[in-house]
């Protein structure tokens, strides 16, 4: 079983930057890869990063390619979301998550372990 819990969400303006945080408890953080999601109002949840166990295989979506960075550190058990150049169309609640895997993925039905979101509001 792992715990996850998100923070650094905020108001932030177009342009403007903010790094997320995902600390893990429970089972070993460092036993599984780990993922980014956000939801929209209105919309389904979609994929944003993935990084492998390691660090070395990491996914984007193509809305974010070049703009986030996804990271990690096993040691202290969190992972990270470096989120630059933000925009209105950013807004949503980000989560992150963990599929029982060490191999990144962008399907979210491999994801079993779940944070509860933190909003993240771009204003224009």
């Amino acid at each position: 079983q792992v715990q996850l819990v998100e923070s650094g969400g905020g108001l932030v303006q177009a342009g403007g930057s903010l790094r997320l945080s995902c600390a893990a408890s429970g089972r070993t953080f460092s036993s599984y890869a780990m993922g980014w999601f956000r939801q929209a109002p209105g919309k389904a949840r979609e994929f944003v990063a993935a990084i492998s166990l390691g660090g070395v295989t990491r996914y984007y979506a193509d809305s974010v390619k070049g703009r986030f960075t996804t990271s990690r550190d096993n040691a202290k058990n969190t992972g990270y979301l470096q989120m630059n150049s933000l925009k209105a169309e950013d807004t949503a609640v980000y989560y992150c998550a963990s599929p029982p895997s060490r191999w990144a993925t962008n399907s979210e039905s491999e994801y079993a372990y779940w944070g509860q979101g933190t909003q993240v509001t771009v204003s224009s």
